[in-house]
């Protein structure tokens, strides 16, 4: 699954550490989403998507899209 976290946190120049403090996660879990070697569970998605202001869709995509948009 591909998101937009990276750049969402690089919006708003956040850290790994900032952004896994904020949604109450490691470092190494923010790390491991950003990288693709972890999918979230759904409360961990919905909880990023409520801190983002965005509709989960537009973090995350199943279909591996989520970079270009």
């Amino acid at each position: 699954m591909k998101s937009r976290l990276r750049v969402l946190r690089a919006e708003r120049q956040w850290s790994q550490a900032e952004l896994a403090q904020r949604v109450d996660v490691s470092r190494q879990t923010v790390n491991a989403i950003e990288t693709g070697k972890y999918d979230p569970s759904l409360p961990l998605a919905f909880k990023l998507a409520r801190l983002f202001g965005i509709p989960i869709e537009d973090v995350f995509d199943p279909d591996g899209e989520a970079e270009s948009r």
